[in-house]
């Protein structure tokens, strides 16, 4: 969470919970393309096996209705609530009684993922997954155009620090436009990327460091060059970022804060160049962060996310105890300590540090996540059958999960042997191509239901009826 003076201001519209029109935005085709993909698959093997009928009724049908079912199907958000709007959701929801809209006030955890896309000229770009969790219901949109933007402008703020991640704070306070933003870096008189990746690239790279008091005037100036270096770093342009950074810095050398996102810019950079010395250099700038951050409980519990994030969990542990020998219980800091906890297979900790979670936080829906985490891992602690068919779910889970990859890659694998017996007119090579292929796809298929199935917990009343 930053500071309420380091806070941008919001657009109107994120700061109120009554909108004019409904917000809505696509949901992410990946299923639909894999259903796209398997109708593809059978109707060209119909073909292949002179049904005919069969083949030109399942590519069509595919073709036309399942692009007419994705391009409807979207995420539509009315100042409240989220509601999937699409006609498969909504079978889906009639045929197992299930939910398809969730209350703001229900969100008990929104995750951010990014996946980069594409680097060029010195950009990367990036493409945002945010899911919203609550009540046994997972909402989930991609970004790919100004209705991503709004739809983060509209939800993230009226929800509580405490259930975001680091990922969609930062796109909270830091996603704008990217043309806005560039030309904001030129006014600043950022250089363009390939002028400053070179020099980000130099082995001899050392950090600036300054003792000096900075002015009021310079204080200013480096707050504007943080929150510009921010947007350039959610935008992809990481080089440009990096530099914005650098001034501020030597304006407000220290800073924790602008430290800290120095050294997250600095990882994703040294990530995308592969250069490990500068992971070295950003670890080196996120421990002199955690040094400049005296008892800030904000920046300490961010840090020890990241060094959790990063494998440092002792690290991690050391910060979350801090927090709380300086503040008291802090909901972040003892979730970060049960995450920690588990790893350990300390799972009394793990008890304790949710349910010092629950009483932490005043957002019912926290309360309700932290008390249902905590009687879930009691149950564990305290029945061993029930440990163990738990335990047997997530092996299975991990076997299922691994299994997939290696299914598709061999149907991958046997589609060569396909096109090499079809064109040579190779009834063998043709028939082998076919049989491996369809099997692999028919079990990969199979895998991602039990994938779905296998990741919810098993319902602790069951093992009682039974």
């Amino acid at each position: 969470m930053i500071p309420g003076e380091r806070q941008q201001e919001l657009p109107l519209v994120t700061q109120t919970s009554t909108f004019k029109e409904v917000i809505s935005i696509r949901v992410s085709p990946h299923g639909y393309f894999t259903a796209l993909f398997l109708a593809t698959f059978f109707a060209g093997l119909a073909f292949y096996l002179e049904i005919d009928w069969i083949g030109m009724t399942l590519f069509a049908a595919s073709w036309i209705l399942i692009p007419f079912f994705a391009l409807n199907d979207r995420v539509a958000f009315d100042g409240r609530r989220l509601e999937r709007t699409g006609m498969i959701p909504r079978v889906w929801s009639w045929l197992n009684s299930s939910r398809r809209s969730l209350k703001l006030s229900d969100v008990e955890q929104v995750e951010t993922a990014a996946v980069r896309a594409i680097k060029r000229g010195g950009v990367v770009y990036y493409r945002y997954r945010t899911s919203l969790r609550g009540k046994g219901i997972s909402i989930s949109f991609a970004s790919g155009g100004d209705e991503y933007r709004q739809m983060i402008r509209a939800i993230l703020p009226q929800l509580d620090d405490a259930v975001l991640d680091t990922r969609s704070i930062e796109l909270r306070d830091h996603l704008e436009d990217t043309k806005d933003i560039l030309m904001k870096a030129e006014f600043s008189r950022i250089p363009s990327a390939d002028v400053l990746e070179p020099y980000f690239r130099r082995p001899a790279l050392r950090a600036h460091r300054f003792h000096r008091i900075s002015s009021g005037a310079e204080e200013e100036k480096a707050e504007d060059l943080r929150i510009l270096a921010n947007e350039l770093r959610v935008s992809g342009h990481l080089a440009r970022s990096l530099e914005a950074f650098r001034r501020a810095i030597v304006l407000k050398p220290r800073d924790g804060w602008l430290l800290f996102e120095f050294a997250r810019c600095l990882h994703a950079f040294a990530g995308v160049s592969r250069q490990p010395q500068l992971e070295r250099r950003a670890l080196a700038a996120l421990r002199l962060s955690e040094k400049r951050a005296e008892n800030d409980p904000d920046l300490l519990t961010r840090l020890g996310e990241w060094y959790f994030s990063l494998g440092e969990y002792k690290r991690a542990g050391t910060v979350f105890e801090r927090v709380r020998d300086s503040i008291g219980e802090n909901f972040r800091a003892a979730r970060g300590l049960a995450e920690i906890a588990l790893r350990e297979g300390k799972i009394a900790h793990v008890i304790h540090h949710f349910g010092a979670a629950t009483h932490a936080t005043k957002t019912p829906a926290l309360r309700r996540w932290s008390r249902n985490e905590a009687d879930y891992f009691a149950r564990l602690n305290s029945d061993e059958e029930y440990m163990e068919m738990e335990i047997s779910r997530v092996n299975m889970l991990e076997t299922v999960e691994s299994s997939k990859s290696t299914a598709l890659k061999i149907a991958f694998f046997a589609f060569p042997f396909v096109a090499v017996g079809v064109f040579f007119e190779d009834p063998l090579i043709a028939n082998i191509g076919w049989a491996v292929s369809t099997v692999s796809l028919l079990i990969w298929t199979g895998l991602i239901i039990s994938s779905r199935m296998l990741s919810r917990r098993i319902p602790y009343e069951l093992l009682n009826e039974e």
